[in-house]
């Protein structure tokens, strides 16, 4: 009886566990967010990952958007870039924040305590100690000799970023949607462009939002206006529109035309400095004809720095042209979306004007094979989504010419040459640019160059990528350029020592479609094998370049080497000569064998017509021809045939007798 009270069944206790009132489910409810709060919650698409890679990227955002924005109106590019340090003080007073000092230590993460603080001070004056006997005995560490780090993330480092550039300017009234709107913007046309979410200065503006809360300011005025904007702003992230502060127009006494963008982020300058420089040189090499002013401004002026890189021609790239789509390159979407904005009736004419290869003829053409519910004066609006599948299909088996690279605009081999001379100041350089290529109906170009020696230029093989003109500097090992270099060049059969020589292998594809992989837009896969050949060609290209001029170097080392030789026994051996020139010009009144030339040498040495000096002229004579034959011989062996060539002088002419005919290329000048 005790034992059945104390031990419940199974059913009464399951009804004792139940819940009185169970809630019920919530129903789902759904959300949408804006493109700007998408970006915001997922930043490492555009770069974003971290304090220091957003310092980069917002710097390389507003220098290609002062590049591109120059270059619309074939200005040459003057980009001043400034990056001013803020301390935790003084960023506190911009927000109107007052200072605080800790008043509980050991909540900080950095806290130390006063015995670990004594034990590590030990620490380090015992490493200070056994650092400054070694520098006296003259041993060096084989390690650097530390102590750990305390412990703790430190505080946040915040930087101005200033750009101002030459360029366009922005309309008035556009400027709010321009930097206050995510995915509106001037790029997303069929079009070889330096960006290609179209994000830009707006993403730099979202992390602004994230970092610090302070607004990005603008100034800016178009070229023939009289007057300047001035923009305050920051983003509603939410709803994805501007948030203005102030937006007005100024005086523009000095007729200025350009941008000024300025704004203030969290980032981290210590760790991505080389970062940062090496981009700006990079760019540099491939922009020769714009000039880059950039400055480092701390409160400490031992940090502070100041990089200018000069203009070396004046000589741009055409600008890049707007082109149309080509047939294989389309999916159903695109195509709908034409069908829809085209000012085109029928279906005839929007193949034609619409896509590129399409003449009139082979319109008709594509029309028939389509079928019997197809003809060429059908209204191209009332296409049923059936009948624009059927013409998705025949594009993609349909047999279409390769769309030109007339619409690209190369950075041009004169320009990559004189980049690299520029920049690294090679022993020697070769560059090729090669013709356009297609790639999934969207057609690019390669070119490339090829240095030996130069300044700042590691021993082996460095690498510098770029791709519509910009430099790629992150996740080199899987690129297609790296890879090729690497793994898929000879280095040997051109003569050039791929450990020992300081090698720099410099590619830049440009396309109005570039294939990046992962969403960093760094790097270009090696999958895909049209681009892997052309850029392996282009490469071998520069190498047989070098290869010509480093066998002529070899052989101009080899003839010096041999007549240096030959030259060191000339002293011995004239003397020994004259010697017994003497001797035998001394017997000589007594014997009558010697006859003709033998008997005219011996009796010019004993009247001293012939010294030693004059053997010693006629020897250096003999081994300077002795070995301009053989080099001469070895050159035909080796199929380079080249006669000596007299020096040419012209005359100079006055500066105002000349005629100057300008290329993308070149320059002629003509004296008149």
């Amino acid at each position: 009886m005790d034992s059945e009270e104390s031990n419940p069944s199974p059913v009464e206790s399951s009804k004792k566990s139940k819940p009185k009132n169970p809630r019920k489910p919530k129903d789902s409810v759904l959300k949408q967010k804006s493109p700007a709060e998408f970006f915001a919650d997922n930043k490492n698409i555009a770069g974003f990952d971290n304090p220091g890679k957003c310092l980069y990227t917002t710097v390389r955002e507003l220098v290609e958007n002062a590049l591109d924005s120059a270059e619309s109106i074939s200005k040459l590019p003057m980009v001043e870039i400034t990056i001013e340090e803020i301390g935790r003080n003084k960023f506190n007073s911009m927000i109107g924040l007052a200072n605080h000092e800790r008043v509980d230590a050991e909540l900080y993460d950095d806290f130390e305590s006063a015995k670990a603080r004594e034990k590590r001070l030990a620490k380090e004056a015992r490493i200070q100690e056994i650092q400054a006997k070694n520098a006296s005995m003259g041993k060096k560490s084989k390690e650097p000799l530390t102590t750990k780090a305390i412990k703790g993330r430190g505080e946040a480092s915040y930087y101005r970023v200033t750009c101002k550039d030459n360029g366009r300017g922005m309309p008035h009234d556009d400027i709010p949607n321009m930097f206050g709107r995510v995915l509106s913007g001037t790029k997303y046309g069929l079009k070889q462009t330096r960006g290609k979410f179209g994000l830009g200065a707006k993403m730099a503006l979202i992390w602004s939002k994230m970092s610090t809360g302070l607004p990005i300011e603008i100034s800016s005025s178009m070229k023939g206006q009289t007057y300047s904007t001035f923009c305050k702003l920051d983003i509603d992230i939410h709803r994805n529109i501007p948030h203005i502060h102030v937006h007005e127009k100024r005086d523009n006494k000095e007729q200025w035309h350009g941008a000024e963008i300025q704004i203030v982020i969290e980032g981290n300058w210590t760790t991505y400095r080389s970062k940062i420089l090496h981009y700006m040189r990079q760019m540099a090499v491939i922009t020769p004809y714009a000039e880059f002013l950039f400055r480092f401004l701390s409160d400490t002026p031992d940090k502070n720095a100041t990089v200018r890189f000069t203009r070396r021609t004046d000589i741009m790239p055409p600008i890049p042209h707007e082109t149309k789509y080509h047939p294989s390159a389309v999916d159903l979407l695109l195509i709908k979306r034409l069908i829809a904005e085209t000012s085109k009736q029928n279906l005839l004419q929007f193949l034609q004007h619409e896509f590129v290869n399409i003449s009139k003829s082979h319109a008709e053409r594509l029309i028939g094979e389509m079928g019997p519910d197809f003809s060429p004066k059908m209204l191209v609006k009332s296409l049923t989504s059936q009948q624009i599948v059927r013409m998705h299909q025949l594009f993609r088996q349909a047999k279409f010419d390769d769309p030109s690279g007339d619409c690209l605009s190369p950075a041009g081999e004169y320009n990559l040459r004189l980049g690299i001379i520029k920049e690294l100041h090679p022993d020697m350089v070769a560059t090729y640019s090669g013709s356009a290529q297609v790639f999934e109906g969207h057609p690019f170009i390669v070119e490339a160059g090829v240095s030996i020696g130069g300044k700042d230029v590691k021993l082996g093989v460095n690498i510098f990528r770029f791709a519509n003109r910009i430099p790629l500097l992150f996740e080199q090992g899987a690129d297609v350029v790296t890879r090729t270099a690497l793994k898929r060049i000879n280095w040997n059969t051109y003569k050039i020592n791929q450990i020992q020589d300081k090698i720099g292998v410099f590619v830049s594809i440009v396309s109005t479609k570039i294939p990046f992989k992962g969403t960093g837009k760094e790097y270009i896969g090696d999958d895909i094998s049209e681009i892997a050949a052309t850029v392996k060609t282009s490469i071998q290209q520069c190498c047989s370049q070098l290869k010509f001029k480093i066998v002529k170097k070899i052989q101009a080392r080899e003839q010096q080497e041999r007549k240096r030789n030959l030259t060191r026994y000339i002293p011995d051996v004239t003397s020994a000569l004259y010697d017994v020139l003497k001797e035998m010009s001394a017997h000589a009144a007594k014997r009558t064998r010697y006859t003709g030339e033998d008997a005219e040498l011996l009796k010019n040495v004993s009247v001293k017509a012939v010294t030693d000096q004059t053997l010693r002229e006629k020897l250096a004579r003999h081994v300077e021809r002795v070995d301009y034959e053989m080099a001469l011989d070895y050159a035909t062996q080796s199929g380079v045939n080249e006669e000596p060539k007299e020096n040419i002088f012209v005359q100079t002419l006055e500066e105002s007798q000349f005629l100057d005919f300008h290329s993308p290329v070149f320059v002629f000048r003509l004296g008149i």
